[in-house]
């Protein structure tokens, strides 16, 4: 699927549309340049689940966040080996609720290929291209 935003406000709304079809296991590979969105749609996601407030977890590499699903939102920008993501416990994660990640394309290879993957790309000041598909580049139906 393709979308198109025009600012941040229709980028969460979209994080909100995806969020819908979103179920416990399910885990959502973000990639974008710095400015992306990429943030800004997880809010919408977790928005959709809980009333949390969302902030990039950049210095604490994972947020929880509480609601009708647990959500856990993992910042990959600052590690440099999927090592790295064993050793804060990424194997306990999987299966207890929905796994955001951010700068997912770090550590794509090691990821399981029936992941949702969402490509950010930047058209302009605040205009974005949204493209969500599976892992291996095939369109995702959900």
């Amino acid at each position: 699927m393709k979308f198109y935003s025009n600012n941040p406000k229709e980028t969460m709304r979209i994080g909100k549309v995806i969020a819908k079809d979103l179920k416990k296991g399910d885990i959502v590979g973000f990639e974008g340049e710095l400015g992306s969105g990429k943030t800004t749609m997880i809010k919408g996601i977790v928005k959709y689940f809980s009333k949390n407030y969302v902030f990039s977890p950049s210095f604490v590499l994972i947020n929880e966040y509480k609601g009708k699903i647990p959500i856990f939102h993992f910042d990959l920008y600052r590690i440099k080996s999927f090592n790295e993501l064993i050793d804060i416990g990424w194997y306990d994660y999987l299966n207890k609720g929905i796994i955001l990640i951010e700068w997912a394309n770090k550590v794509k290879k090691n990821l399981p290929e029936n992941i949702i993957y969402v490509k950010i790309k930047i058209l302009g000041d605040k205009k974005r291209e949204i493209l969500i598909e599976n892992i291996k580049g095939e369109k995702n139906d959900k």
